[in-house]
Parts: C-alpha cells; structure tokens; sequence
C-alpha cells in the first residue's frame, strides 16, 4: 500500500499539544497518512521520558504515540517561535492543540488569527472542560475529569473507593474523539470549503460513554452504582475464579445464550425454568446464579471451564496481561503488533485500529528523537535559507 493511497494522504496537520490527549489524536490521523508535523518544546513532549525507557533514554510508550510524525523544536514562549508556528499553521489543513483555554490567544495563535490566512482550517482543541463555561479555565486533567465526567462513580464495588484502570483512559477517549471531530469537519469543508473549530473536552468524552445513566436517572430517578466486575440490570454477566486461581468472563445474559450456559453446567432445570427465561427474572435471582457460577468455576481450572462454554457457544474468555496478548495466535494472525527498529534493535509496538480492507494505516517509521526534522521542514516547507536557520539555532528559539 502505497503512502498516497491512505485514506488522509495530503492532510497536513500541526500538532501543538503536549502528554497524550491532543498527541493521540495527532498519532491517529498519521497512522491513516496524514503529514503531521508535531512542534515540541525544547527538549521534548513529556511523555518522552515517562515510565519505562530505552537505552537510548527515552520511553517505549514515546515510539509507540510518536510515530509518523515530524519532530520540530520551537519555543513558543519567544515572539519567533511562535511567529514560525504560525507560519506553519497557516499552510495546514488542520491543528490540534490541548492547552489551557485562552494560552493560544495569548500567545497571538487563536482562531481568529487564522480566518482570513487559512479560512479552510480545522482547528481542534482539547481541554479539560471546554473552550466556555463556568469551569473552563480550571486544570483539567484526564483523572480528575474522569471523575467529573461520571465515569469513575460507577467503577469499582459498592461501598469502596472509586478505581480507575491503569491507563490514561480520559486522555486517549479525548484523542478518539477529537480525531472523529476532525474527520467530519474535513468532510463538511469539502462542500463548503471553510474550516472550524472543533471543541473537544476530556469530562465530555468521557460522558459520552455512559449509555443510560442519564436517561434513567430523568425518567425514573434511578442513580446507577458502581456494581463490582458486573454490569447493573445484565445478568449473569461476571467474572468468576476457577479452581487453579485464574479469571474468566462469562456473558450469559442473552435468553438462549443463559440456556447453553445452564446446560454446560448440567442445570437442565435451571435451563427450562420460566423464572429466568429472561433477563428481568434473571435480575431478581442475580445473586443466587452468581453463586453457582461461581461455585461451577471454582470446581475446575480455567482451561476445562473455557472449553466446556466455548464448545457450548456461550461467552467466554480469559483475562489477558501484555505477556498473554502477544503470545495469542489470534492477535497475531489478526496484525496487531508492528515491528520497527530503534537502534538496530526490534520493538514490537501495536497496531491501530479499525482496519480498512482498501486503505489501511500503518507505522511507516517510529517515534524519533525531538527535533528530528526541524531543519527539513523550516527550510523545506517555509523556505528558510541556510543563514536564517542557523540565526533561529543560535537566538536559542530551536533548543
């Protein structure tokens, strides 16, 4: 597959964020040929030194969400540096930028420095609450509006702390969001040939995820609780622990799926019970087909117990760390690890999804050092000679 066949092939997108969220957006629109160029501070994104590091020093996480991507330096806290992002903004198609409500207007770089320069720009913003309202200039990290968004209320066991997982979920559902966002304004400009802005905040994105929680608290006054590894109103839908200590997820909550699943457990007359027909009379019983589930997994190991449901087609499956993932034939037949080589040395990092059968992404080469291709882009795409290059480097406006 060629590089001009992706289906974003000719897109040009300046990244100005920083951390994951506007990055992710960015690392998705390159995936699918989009030319991003990402202008990091001095020294770098962040992320490029968070958790785990290379030999080289920077981290594994960095080659992964920096990928595809052009590495500029510039300091933007300089009148030229920013001066020089502008510049490249104005000969983009899109920008996406995740810092705090009202730091681009101050720095002479808002939306409206852009309407007569660029009129077909997409201009995408990422913030913890919004560009307006009561809460917009609050900090606005993915964790805090996790909570504010409603997701971490519902997460955990009744009576406990809220959880989280342990992954920036916020930052990343923010980044899914703001490259859809994106995608449709580029759709609509086709037609009308003008840009606009694309508001994107974490706590909403993460609101988006609650299905009926709303909805059901309006109509009936009913606030759903967190409710432990299952799922309020959906039964039996668990995760249960077999007799040689690991973890599988059953799903029988459909009719006919519950049926299989008594039967797989040689409770025929649970099977043919009109009381558990379905899922209301399921739901009143939850507690006491928890337990013989439960009771049924603990009784065998994990393997024996995932064969019995799977020959019985109910669902099932086991709980997977990183190790079990890329050991799985099924992930790998499927393409979700791409190999590239930093240093000589091979790293597997994952494949992004959806697949397109017709133009599908890829990692056409990892994420590299910050600063990468400063000189290529200043020089090449904005024309700079030789002599003003080397003035930005000396001014200290490159790092």
């Amino acid at each position: 597959m060629s590089e001009r066949s992706l289906p974003l092939a000719g897109i040009r997108v300046v990244e100005l964020g920083q951390l994951l969220a506007g990055p992710f957006a960015g690392t998705l629109l390159a995936y699918f040929g989009a030319d991003v160029i990402k202008v990091e501070p001095p020294g770098g994104d962040p992320i490029r030194r968070w958790r785990s590091l290379d030999d080289t020093g920077t981290s594994f996480w960095w080659r992964s969400l920096g990928r595809n991507k052009r590495s500029v330096t510039l300091d933007l806290k300089t009148d030229r540096g920013r001066q020089l992002a502008g510049q490249l903004i104005d000969r983009a198609d899109v920008l996406i930028e995740n810092f705090r409500p009202g730091t681009l207007e101050s720095w002479g770089l808002g939306p409206e420095r852009f309407e007569q320069s660029n009129p077909g720009l997409v201009y995408a913003r990422i913030s913890g609450y919004g560009q307006d309202g009561p809460y917009a200039d609050k900090p606005g990290y993915a964790s805090v509006c996790e909570g504010v968004g409603g997701l971490r209320y519902v997460n955990g066991f009744p009576g406990e702390r809220p959880v989280r997982p342990n992954l920036s979920l916020g930052d990343t559902i923010a980044g899914l969001h703001a490259a859809l966002g994106i995608a449709l304004a580029l759709l609509e400009r086709h037609g009308s040939q003008q840009g606009q802005v694309v508001d994107v905040a974490l706590y909403e994105s993460v609101f988006n995820l609650l299905e009926a929680v709303i909805p059901e608290f309006d109509g009936a006054g009913l606030v759903r609780e967190p409710s432990g590894s299952t799922v309020t109103g959906i039964v039996p839908t668990n995760t249960y622990r077999c007799g040689d200590g690991k973890y599988v997820i059953i799903g029988g909550n459909g009719d006919s799926i519950f049926k299989r699943l008594m039967q797989a457990m040689d409770r025929e007359d649970l099977a043919d019970d009109p009381r558990l027909a379905h899922n209301p009379g399921r739901v009143e019983h939850e507690a006491e087909l928890d337990a013989l589930i439960g009771d049924w997994c603990a009784g065998q190991d994990s393997p024996r117990v995932l064969a019995r449901l799977e020959e019985a087609r109910v669902p099932c499956g086991p709980i997977y760390s990183a190790a079990d993932m890329m050991a799985d034939p099924h992930f790998q037949a499927r393409g979700l690890f791409q190999q590239v080589e930093i240093n000589g040395k091979p790293l597997r990092i994952p494949a992004i999804t959806p697949r397109l059968a017709g133009t599908p992404g890829g990692t056409r080469w990892p994420g590299g050092e910050a600063g990468t291709h400063t000189e290529a882009v200043l020089r090449e795409d904005l024309g700079l000679s030789e002599a003003e290059f080397q003035a930005l480097r000396d001014e200290g406006v490159l790092g």
